[in-house]
């Protein structure tokens, strides 16, 4: 059979097991095993626990439980809160200050959690309900938060870029660095868009502010700073050469734990199990993806099906922004139905041919590729982001939270487009702290 049919095939039986309703992972597996053993004969199956296991054997991916712990543990505090009340005491004069001060600490929360649904709901919880009662409308006050919780998989250290890593053999390091840059640019582009629809609505509750006094702007900031310097020390070790991405992930979640016992008192042995019970669940999710992918990869190659589309699309007679565009699109519809992980560990044996033979650069796609599976995470059917704030507050319909999010799915497009036109953007700060990349 022709691999490009095959493919085709194959991307509607995926399509179709994983809305089944089944586990990704296991899905992967299921569609692997059954054009493995149709196409390749029963003996292929003998080649899949060794696959399976192999993609494990990886010691870079042991950074991954140590971060989900970093930000689990961050989590489970009232780190979220404080930052919020921090930041709206500070912001409170500027237009919108609330809604500034929410973003804010939504940038901060996914700096240390790497999480974007921990993101939403850590500030959530407390901004959401003080927006209503101060004026602000459902929609911006809901879709203000769900846009903010998607940078917990774009600002360093982010999980996702991790996988992307790995998936790809780049550098954790330089992809951690080359989102820094591109998620301030999104920040800047949602308190933009707050800002100006706050001053459009002109409502004199939304425009006032509370004073404060200085004592009361100094004395929250012990209760932040910690967590602040333990991400401030976690990227200083991992850049100046002290330690590796996943030694430094086990110090950055034993400091998180630290902190969170210390000065957030939590000791409780079942708050700490908690902590350690959805961390492991998480991770193992995680990883059993990551396995499984493997071996949906290997039936990929095995097949010839990932060769002929990269040649397909190579010798399409397009210019390679055409084919970044529709690059993107493809993304972007992925995103719509599947969580971030599984697209980047599906589509990079893929994509990563074409990207690297098109002359693009595979840390500033990293970044490209992130901001398409944000948008996915603030959009239907599967908008993981909208579920949590729709949890948050149940009483602010569905519709509401979407068409809320929707200015800054426009803001994430435009980010897109800046980043294209401005790459350095993405790749100045890699290349001048680690050196241009050969």
């Amino acid at each position: 059979m022709d691999p490009l049919l095959l493919g085709a095939l194959v991307a509607f039986a995926t399509i179709a097991v994983l809305f089944s309703g089944v586990s990704v992972a296991i899905g992967l597996l299921i569609v692997s095993a059954g054009f493995l053993v149709v196409f390749d004969g029963a003996r292929s199956l003998q080649l899949m626990p060794e696959i399976l296991f192999a993609d494990l054997n990886n010691f870079t991916l042991l950074s991954i439980p140590m971060f989900i712990i970093m930000g689990a543990s961050i989590a489970s505090t009232r780190a979220g809160a404080d930052l919020y009340e921090a930041l709206e005491r500070w912001l409170t004069r500027i237009p919108g200050g609330l809604v500034i001060s929410n973003l804010g600490a939504c940038a901060l929360f996914a700096a240390m959690s790497g999480s974007s649904p921990a993101t939403c709901a850590a500030i959530g919880k407390m901004g959401i309900p003080e927006m209503r009662k101060r004026g602000y409308p459902d929609g911006v006050a809901a879709g203000s938060i769900a846009a903010g919780g998607t940078l917990g998989i774009l600002i360093p250290p982010s999980v996702t870029m991790i996988v992307y890593g790995i998936a790809t053999e780049t550098s954790i390091g330089r992809l951690f660095l080359a989102g820094v840059f591109p998620g301030l640019l999104l920040v800047t582009l949602f308190m933009a868009w707050s800002i100006f629809a706050t001053w459009r609505s002109g409502d004199a509750r939304v425009l006032a502010f509370t004073p404060y006094s200085w004592k009361q702007k100094f004395e929250i900031l012990p209760r932040v700073l910690p967590f602040l310097l333990i991400i401030l020390g976690v990227l200083y070790a991992m850049y100046g050469g002290i330690a590796t991405p996943s030694e430094t992930a086990a110090i950055g979640a034993l400091l998180c734990l630290t902190v969170a016992v210390v000065i957030y008192k939590l000791w409780s042995p079942a708050a700490l199990w908690t902590v350690l019970r959805d961390s492991t669940r998480e991770s193992v999710m995680i990883l059993f993806i990551i396995a499984a992918a493997g071996v949906f990869s290997y039936m990929l190659s095995s097949l010839f099906i990932t060769q002929s589309v990269a040649a397909w699309i190579a010798d399409l007679d397009v210019n390679r922004w055409v084919l970044m565009a529709i690059i993107n699109v493809f993304l972007l519809i992925a995103g719509f139905f599947l969580p971030p992980v599984a697209v980047i560990l599906m589509a990079a044996p893929i994509l990563m041919p074409i990207i690297t033979a098109s002359g693009f650069d595979p840390i500033w796609f990293a970044v490209i590729l992130t901001i398409n599976l944000e948008i996915g995470l603030i959009t239907p059917p599967v908008g993981l982001n909208l579920y949590v704030i729709n949890g948050i507050a149940p009483d602010i319909k569905l519709k509401t939270i979407l068409w809320g999010s929707m200015p800054y799915v426009l803001c994430m497009v435009a980010a897109i487009i800046i980043l294209c036109v401005f790459p350095g953007i993405a790749t100045w700060l890699p290349d001048a702290v680690m050196g241009t990349a050969i």
